[in-house]
């Protein structure tokens, strides 16, 4: 008799690791694409907005400068000065949003992600949330209440990034219409629990059970692959030692809750 039985993997198994495989190979890429495009846009980007502030600081010399002038002929250079000041300073805002997009995508797409850093949780869920607001800005409101104070955490930055986005971006995608994802986060002891609560339909019990199983959605084929809570339990409780849950009320909307450990353990 043999000293231990074989166990045939079933080939709806081996369909769910080959996704699985596949799912974090294109988060990977995602994230070397990303850190290229991020060097690619920032020294431009960086140049125009300096040049946008010479340029406002030389409007409004020129507007002093043409203070004197009298009749048609002053009025007439004022309000070109007036235009190209009101057209510099969109620019100027436009700038701002780009660089706040730069910022985000250089948080989640850390090249040291393979490495355990300590960062700060407030200045994480900001760059999540970045990179979130062209999406679902128009119909979600996005509340960062994490304070800004709270102990550094010790974590595989671009992963934790990585959960965090899966779970919110699960929570906006839980709002039918209008409403709003409220991340807070406190600590306590050795550990700081991180709440993203949303106003959805939230989760019928029916399938609780099953949220974080490889390969269940509950969106149209097509739109979803399954795996992105289940990424993020494996990314919290398994590589960083942390905890995942949630609690949800049917029409009310549901709230995740990541426990994680201030410093890592060695092996």
């Amino acid at each position: 008799m043999a000293d231990h039985e074989k166990h045939e993997i079933e080939p709806e198994d081996i369909e769910v690791l080959r996704r699985q495989v596949a799912e974090e190979h294109k988060m990977a890429s995602l994230g070397r694409l990303l850190a290229g495009i991020v060097h690619e846009i920032n020294t431009p980007i960086g140049s125009i907005f300096s040049n946008n502030q010479v340029a406002l600081r030389s409007l409004e010399m020129l507007k002093n400068d043409l203070e004197h002038l009298t009749g048609e002929t002053g009025a007439h250079a004022r309000a070109l000065v007036a235009t190209c000041h009101s057209l510099a300073e969109v620019d100027k805002i436009a700038c701002e949003r780009i660089g706040n997009v730069i910022r985000g995508l250089k948080s989640f797409a850390r090249a040291d992600s393979d490495e355990l850093h300590r960062v700060d949780v407030w200045e994480q869920v900001s760059g999540t949330l970045r990179l979130l607001q062209p999406e679902y800005g128009r119909r979600v409101v996005f509340e960062n209440l994490v304070p800004p104070d709270l102990p550094r955490i010790e974590c595989y930055p671009g992963k934790l990034n990585q959960a965090l986005l899966n779970i919110i971006v699960n929570a906006a995608q839980a709002i039918e219409e209008t409403g709003n994802v409220t991340i807070s986060a406190s600590a306590s002891g050795d550990s700081i629990e991180i709440r993203i609560r949303d106003t959805g339909k939230g989760i019928p019990e029916s399938v609780r059970d099953k949220i974080f199983h490889s390969g269940y959605t509950s969106k149209p084929a097509g739109q979803g692959t399954g795996l992105g809570l289940t990424l993020s339990k494996r990314i919290i409780v398994d590589l960083h030692g942390g905890e995942l849950d949630f609690e949800s009320s049917r029409g009310e909307g549901t709230t995740f809750r990541i426990q994680l450990p201030l410093k890592q353990k060695r092996p």
